[in-house]
């Protein structure tokens, strides 16, 4: 399954906003250095979503707010 998410790091509380079925915008605490926010990222759909880590990954968009994302059931 394929999602499209825009990122607004630094954010003062964690929150995932569904925006459509495939579409999410979300909200982290980390800052975007070192990877911290795509690892939050990772971790936070890996809970709503209920799979492991390793099940979230990102496609497109690395450095950028807006990413695609791969969830693997």
């Amino acid at each position: 399954m394929k999602i499209a998410v825009k990122v607004k790091p630094n954010a003062k509380q964690q929150k995932i906003e569904e925006i459509s079925p495939d579409n999410y915008l979300i909200h982290l605490k980390s800052s975007p250095v070192d990877g911290k926010a795509n690892r939050e990222l990772i971790k936070l759909l890996s809970e709503k979503f209920q799979v492991t880590k390793s099940q979230v990954v990102i496609k497109l968009g690395l450095s950028s707010r807006q990413k695609v994302i791969e969830i693997n059931f």
